[in-house]
């Protein structure tokens, strides 16, 4: 059976997708290290906005400090310094191919947003932090817009990106927004090889790990690698328990839902750039993709909501017994899933110079 010409034929409309491509008081305020920027005139709006410390009570952190670049925007710990040195209660996710499927400022028809799913609408997504008591905490809208009107150089952006130097919490989203939508990654090793020379360009190794990934082990039922999302799953069931506890501290979907069946479950995480985003799952309890797959193999814990995918014909939570080789293809394959470009395009980079 050529598995290549069979994973083309259900992926039309992944292919199509690709080619088409609170708390501190604001008074005597430390000032923030001394920044300029360069060529205001040509700079897009939401990307200042992304690396604007200023969204923060003290000046002390912007979207760019949890959501880094060169981790394919995520955060390299498994969980991110607040504005007052607090830690997060989940990991940072990465933000990137989130273009599909939304309209600004509307509701829309795509993909799942947080750990949790608590919104699908792009516009919250980018907000929600500036508010959030750990993470940013200023203590309302009207707060975070009253800091960018003291900010010279907004005038200026906002009147080239509006047509008016008017500064509202709607244009703040709308161009947040409007710039994490750039955060594609679609330029990997498997990509130009499936898309363009049916994988002919991967190696024995990396080939033999997507065989193992999309036959043996059936990763491909979730992690759909050639979506956009990131996952196989309809709107609305983006969300997986996959037995890392027997019990769960952090409820996850459930918290959302109030569902009892939630309890456990997560959005299963797009495996673009998976390479650069460790630590890995909602808590960052894994280091590696090494120890990701330990757990597939022989770790699955039997909660109540273990997914029916990761349980024997008993079920029991499986064994996979997934063997060192077949560990190192694995990986191999995963790494060409990287992206270049993305972590290293200089157009979503951070424009404030020291």
């Amino acid at each position: 059976m050529n598995l290549t010409r069979s994973l083309a034929s259900l992926s039309v409309f992944s292919v199509v997708i690709f080619v088409a491509v609170s708390c501190s008081k604001t008074e005597d305020l430390p000032e923030p290290a001394r920044y300029s920027l360069e060529n205001i005139e040509q700079l897009e709006l939401g990307r200042v906005l992304f690396y604007e410390k200023a969204l923060s009570i003290n000046n002390a952190v912007s979207c760019g400090s949890c959501h880094k670049q060169v981790n394919a925007f995520a955060d390299n710990t498994a969980f991110s310094t607040g504005f007052e040195s607090g830690k997060t209660t989940r990991n940072t996710p990465p933000i990137q191919n989130l273009n599909s499927g939304f309209f600004e400022g509307d509701e829309f028809s795509g993909q799942a947003l947080f750990w949790d799913g608590r919104t699908r609408n792009l516009n919250e997504l980018v907000i929600a932090p500036t508010q959030n008591h750990i993470e940013m905490g200023m203590r309302s809208a009207d707060d975070l817009v009253s800091r960018l009107r003291g900010k010279p150089y907004y005038a200026t952006l906002f009147q080239n990106r509006f047509g008016s130097e008017e500064i509202t919490i709607e244009k703040v989203s709308i161009a947040l927004t409007s710039f994490i939508r750039q955060f594609e990654s679609i330029n990997s090793k498997f990509d130009m090889s499936f898309f363009f020379n049916s994988l002919d360009d991967l190696s024995v190794l990396e080939s033999q790990g997507f065989q193992l990934f999309t036959g043996k082990y059936n990763c491909m039922s979730c992690h759909d690698v050639l979506s956009n999302s990131g996952y196989s799953e309809p709107t609305g069931e983006e969300f997986v328990n996959i037995g890392l506890n027997v019990d769960y501290a952090d409820k996850g979907r459930a918290a959302v839902t109030g569902n009892e069946a939630d309890n456990g479950k997560f959005r299963i995480p797009n495996l673009r750039n998976i390479a650069l985003t460790a630590p890995y799952m909602h808590d960052g309890r894994f280091s590696t993709l090494e120890e990701v797959i330990g757990h597939y193999s022989e770790d699955l814990q039997p909660n109540i909501n273990l997914d029916s995918r990761l349980r024997e014909s008993t079920g029991e939570p499986l064994k996979m017994n997934i063997s060192e080789s077949e560990t190192v293809a694995l990986v191999a394959f995963l790494n060409t899933l990287t992206d270049q470009n993305l972590p290293h395009d200089k157009r979503l980079s951070d424009p404030f110079i020291k």
